[in-house]
């Protein structure tokens, strides 16, 4: 499927290259420099995961956040999601990487959906833009709403 994408993917920029050079080149330097600014938050990133993944093995990680860590692990990965501050693009490949490490898909459900949706060290922005009590609320909701995501893939994955 990724192969089918890269050809397209490719086809359309020849496209648009042969449409309008200029437009085209500058859109690829706007990608290059987009690259470049996110490129250190991923390798970043992608190196804690790694460290992570070789003081915790799969062990480990299938204890705490396993299917068989229940809803004890998918409190504890919702709260690891509230509190991280990791880029959406890096979410994912880190997600992958815990499950094929033993974690479960509820679990990385909670996970991927507080990281996304709640925000515990971006609260104190939220509250000056938008107010304490709105703020507060709307972070509570999406923690709670994190469980139902969870509750849902764990029957939909069984």
């Amino acid at each position: 499927m990724n192969f089918i994408l890269y050809i397209i993917t490719i086809f359309l920029l020849i496209l648009s290259y042969f449409k309008d050079k200029k437009k085209t080149m500058k859109a690829l330097k706007k990608a290059l420099k987009a690259f470049e600014n996110i490129l250190p938050q991923f390798l970043g990133v992608i190196v804690l995961v790694g460290i992570l993944l070789a003081v915790f093995n799969p062990e480990i990680i299938s204890g705490l956040i396993g299917n068989r860590s229940g809803w004890l692990g998918v409190l504890i990965a919702g709260i690891i999601g509230a509190i991280t501050l990791i880029p959406v693009f890096v979410a994912f490949p880190t997600a992958a990487m815990l499950v094929e490490n033993g974690a479960g898909y509820m679990q990385i459900a909670a996970f991927i959906s507080t990281l996304m949706m709640v925000g515990v060290i971006t609260l104190p922005v939220e509250i000056k833009y938008f107010g304490k009590r709105f703020a507060i609320v709307r972070n509570s909701i999406a923690f709670v709403f994190s469980f139902v995501v969870a509750y849902i893939i764990g029957i939909l994955v069984v």
